[in-house]
């Protein structure tokens, strides 16, 4: 099964990046970007809510917010124990592990459209859920017995920063205009996403082959974890999606958010919070390791393990 085009831009910026080429995507246009994939996300995710009565959505997401807060709980002792890493650095790189990454779960979308597979339109309120739970929990395993650290800052830079304020934007306009009020902006927002995302994807892999560099110097326990915590989530986010009786595209979509690292979020919020923390090492891992691998392999093994179990357990 051939790759999807937007992953094959991956593997030409990663490619460009190990040959050392000076291609460059320049940063105005990189920021720009970022903000349209946000915004995209949240709209489609908005209108796609508008057809459920938000009441009966409660359960599910408490549900889904419990289950992926054992993520960085599983995360953390495996770190510092079998790994032997400072405090600060297990807490930091599993609160990235626990969060989720946005660029992910879109590629996942993009891999479910072209197999004609739907979801439920909701996994964009998971997805905004899900970023939250795991920096509060990293955060206090690096802090535990050694002061609680300037919460008000990390907060505001969790619940401000960018890429939740987009996405909620964007959720609450396709909420309030739905599926009509937004068919003038169909075009821009729907139409352009797979372009915008491929362009996305190519400084994604000049980023992710820059970071190899960290990962040699952490040592190979680091990038086994990497691999190995992606498949403990996506099997947790699979056990999830057949509890809630999920369908097997929102399966797999729950399945990546729980196997996928941030490293947009997260990077942000440990600055602030767990400034010891070395930032190498988290996003030389979920960037360098972890989103390739849900990327070529990852992503079509979660949704073959969705499509075979939805058929044993529905």
């Amino acid at each position: 099964m051939p790759f999807e085009p937007v992953i094959l831009f991956f593997l030409l910026g990663a490619l460009a990046g190990l040959i050392r080429s000076d291609l460059r995507i320049p940063a105005v246009l990189y920021e720009s970007l970022s903000i349209f994939l946000l915004l995209a996300i949240g709209l489609k995710g908005g209108v796609e809510l508008a057809r459920y009565p938000v009441g009966e959505l409660l359960f599910a997401a408490g549900v889904v917010v419990a289950a992926g807060a054992l993520i960085p709980l599983i995360a953390f002792p495996v770190l510092a124990r079998l790994g032997k890493l400072p405090r600060a650095d297990a807490a930091s790189i599993a609160a990235h592990y626990g969060s989720v990454s946005v660029v992910t779960f879109a590629v996942a979308s993009t891999f479910l459209l072209g197999r004609g597979e739907s979801a439920e339109g909701y996994m964009t309120v998971f997805l905004v859920l899900l970023e939250f739970p795991a920096l509060m929990i990293g955060i206090w395993l690096a802090r535990r017995g050694a002061g609680s650290g300037d919460w008000s800052k990390v907060l505001h830079e969790v619940f401000a920063g960018k890429s939740i304020v987009l996405l909620l934007g964007g959720l609450a306009i396709g909420w309030i205009a739905g599926s009509e009020g937004l068919k003038p902006l169909d075009k821009l927002f729907f139409d352009l996403f797979k372009g915008m995302l491929a362009i996305f994807l190519l400084e994604m892999g000049l980023v992710a082959a820059s970071r190899i560099g960290d990962l040699r110097r952490a040592g190979w326990f680091l990038a086994g974890f990497a691999v190995a915590m992606p498949l403990v989530g996506a099997a947790l986010g699979i056990a999830t999606g057949l509890l809630l009786g999920l369908s097997v595209g929102g399966m797999t979509l729950l399945a990546t958010l729980y196997a996928s690292a941030s490293y947009i979020a997260a990077p942000a919020a440990m600055r602030i919070a767990v400034p010891e923390a070395n930032p190498g090492l988290s996003i030389g891992a979920a960037l360098g390791i972890t989103f390739p691998f849900n990327l070529l392999l990852g992503i079509p093994a979660y949704h073959w393990a969705a499509v075979t179990l939805h058929g044993v357990f529905a």
